[in-house]
């Protein structure tokens, strides 16, 4: 029988005293695990991407890709377990224990897992309290940064037919953590969006990109009908980057198309909980929202949160509209809106890019809304993360980051960092000043401004290796050393820890790029504008597809890309260097003069002949490239040469 032997976590779950509910009635107690089975368990699963490997009678074992998958979603089942035991006497509840490892596990062939990964998950079930789970130490040390309900270290275990002892963690669903002592903060969003030249932006569209949710306050407690419970007390603030995705309005008037605006709010909830230092209001808390009116702020003072998410799905015709807005909870303004139209037939299988789009234009808007309240705000004293999002405000402005606003923004991370070393939000936007410089061919020391870049981005990730956009980074470094295979590897663990990460595959398509792949390159791209068409990275990503279409002798193709980007930033003189050289080789000549003399307005110092332009090239190049590469080098000067660039 053929096996497979690979990482996994895995989550073991039992009724607690099964024997005794059957005892009294068994009827009863099968037929409510099998409503709880069918419209809580397996959904709940299924939304954080589990995988039921094999039922035990009355609990399961499940296994996950991730252990924050794991762990999220074994506390919201221990949270509705709550709500539907309420009212419930005690001797006829029905109680989970949950237990969670991530480990070594072997698959065989028919799906099922074996191995210490599963049998000590199983063993931490058994030492569960009723209602908590127990996370075994390795485990923890993968969400301890993300969890708000109280931990208690039982320290090692002796688990039972384990060789060795456990140390293990108990988490007490219900029961807020402590609040912490002010003191330096160092938690930082996970998704901070940078696609070569433009990462200052892509830092926003990291809505993970910030860490300034270190003290979370404890949401209002609600009840089942979604109003604040008679015993709840109000946050003094709610949360950072705190929101709600409401449910998603069928607007078809067919009450079972219900499910498909149900599907999407689902996928949407989790597709932004994972990004890290958002806190996401559960599912279920959510849902007793369903079918009432809308007032954001009476909903934000309910539940904690700053913003409020909503949408609807609306037939027409043959294609199916999504809509959705932001709003600000305290206001109740508009913060964001958009709306997108997919065939009806494909609605579900595009459903994961619809969910995407949605999630990736969370990682603008919020951080985007944050600047806004922290300049109105304007702290007295402001701490660390207070810094480096004044930090990221100024860079961001000035796409190519050399500028004086630029340069005060990179001091203001500075400082940050003096307050608290292990900011990895300012570590990430610090970093933009050594290895942007390079990638743009402006660097004078290129092998030193790289090693710097790469101190900031590799204590970064050493601090946080879920951060997806740190990955992002490293690959953007990678590539400019030539290592294309190791930067594409840094790309794709981007995206498989934050799917959202769009502009990862901005990274792949430049990485295919370097290697000579260029119609696999334009396949990353065509995905990327897809999944974020309104991105800040669209002219470098267009310049990107001139360059692919150049290439490959498509030369119409890249005047057409080439001025599509020019359009969106005309400062970015990549694109129209591809510009005068397609045009040059399409023998466009009038055109091509025009085009000469606009960029010789718009970059008096840049390099104004071939042989300029030859040095410029040689800075960013590699040498082991492949073939068809230094072919493309070779033809854009000769293209520049044919436009009527002077020669030297």
């Amino acid at each position: 029988m053929e096996e497979t032997r690979k990482l996994a976590a895995i989550l073991c779950s039992d009724v607690v005293g099964y024997s005794r509910l059957a005892g009294a009635d068994e009827d009863r107690v099968l037929a409510r695990l099998r409503a709880l089975r069918s419209d809580l368990i397996d959904p709940t699963i299924a939304v954080h991407h589990g995988r039921v490997v094999k039922r035990t009678g009355d609990g399961a074992v499940v296994e996950f890709r991730s252990v924050v998958d794991a762990v999220r979603c074994a506390i919201e089942l221990q949270n509705a377990m709550v709500e539907r035991n309420a009212g419930v006497p005690a001797d006829r509840r029905i109680d989970f224990r949950i237990g969670i490892h991530v480990g070594d596990v072997v698959e065989e062939s028919d799906g099922d897992l074996m191995g210490d990964g599963v049998n000590i998950a199983a063993r931490l079930e058994g030492v569960a309290k009723p209602g908590a789970i127990c996370l075994s130490e390795q485990a923890y040390w993968q969400v301890k940064g993300r969890l708000e309900f109280a931990i208690t270290d039982l320290g090692p275990t002796q688990l039972k037919n384990i060789a060795e002892p456990v140390r293990v963690y108990s988490l007490e669903v219900g029961k807020q953590a402590q609040a912490k002592p002010p003191g330096p903060k160092r938690r930082f969003v996970r998704t901070l969006a940078a696609a070569g030249i433009a990462p200052l932006f892509l830092l926003v569209a990291a809505g993970a990109w910030y860490l300034l949710v270190a003290n979370h306050p404890a949401a209002v407690p609600t009840n089942p009908t979604g109003t604040a419970a008679s015993n709840a007390t109000a946050p003094v603030e709610a949360p950072r980057f705190s929101i709600v995705v409401l449910p998603f309005v069928n607007l078809s008037g067919d009450l079972a198309k219900d499910y498909l605006a149900d599907a999407l709010t689902d996928e949407l909830t989790t597709s932004i909980a994972r990004i890290r230092y958002f806190f996401v209001i559960a599912r279920n808390t959510a849902f007793t929202y369903k079918g009432k009116p809308v007032d954001a702020k009476a909903i934000g003072k309910d539940l904690g949160v700053r913003y409020v998410l909503e949408g609807s799905v609306q037939p027409g015709g043959a294609e199916m509209r999504v809509n959705a807005q932001l709003i600000d909870a305290d206001t109740g303004a508009l913060l964001w809106a958009d709306q997108f139209d997919t065939p009806r037939a494909d609605l579900l299988q595009t459903q994961d890019e619809i969910v995407t789009r949605l999630a990736h234009a969370m990682q603008f808007a919020l951080p985007e809304a944050e600047a806004g309240r922290l300049k109105r705000s304007r702290a007295a004293n402001p701490d660390a993360e207070d810094l480096a999002l004044q930090c990221l405000a100024a860079v961001r402005k000035d796409p190519e980051a050399v500028s004086k606003e630029a340069e005060a923004g990179f001091r203001l991370c500075e400082q940050a960092l003096a307050l608290d070393p292990n900011n990895v939000y300012a570590l990430a936007v610090l970093s933009i000043k050594y290895w942007q410089p390079v990638s743009h061919g402006l660097s004078a020391d290129p092998k030193a401004d790289l090693k710097r870049g790469d101190e900031l981005v590799s204590k970064a990730l050493a601090l946080d290796p879920t951060f997806a956009y740190g990955h992002v980074f490293k690959a953007e470094m990678l590539r400019d050393q030539g290592r294309v295979d190791e930067a594409n590897a840094e790309a794709e663990r981007a995206l498989d820890l934050d799917p959202a990460a769009v502009d990862a595959y901005a990274q792949l398509a430049f990485n295919d790029e370097a290697l000579g792949r260029y119609e696999k390159g334009l396949e990353s791209l065509d995905e990327a504008i897809r999944l974020s068409p309104h991105d800040p990275s669209l002219h470098y990503w267009y310049t990107g597809e001139a360059d692919a279409h150049f290439a490959l002798k498509q030369y119409e193709d890249a005047i057409e890309w080439a001025r599509r980007a020019i359009a969106i930033d005309p400062t970015f003189r990549p694109s129209h260097s591809v510009l005068i050289a397609s045009l040059g080789w399409a023998g466009h000549q009038a055109e091509a003069r025009e085009a000469i003399e606009r960029y010789v307005a718009l970059f008096p110092t840049g390099p104004r002949t071939v042989a300029a332009w030859k040095a410029t090239k040689a800075q960013t190049a590699n040498p082991d490239v492949d073939p068809r590469v230094l072919e493309y080098w070779g033809r854009l000067i000769e293209g520049l040469r044919k436009a009527g660039l002077p020669e030297g």
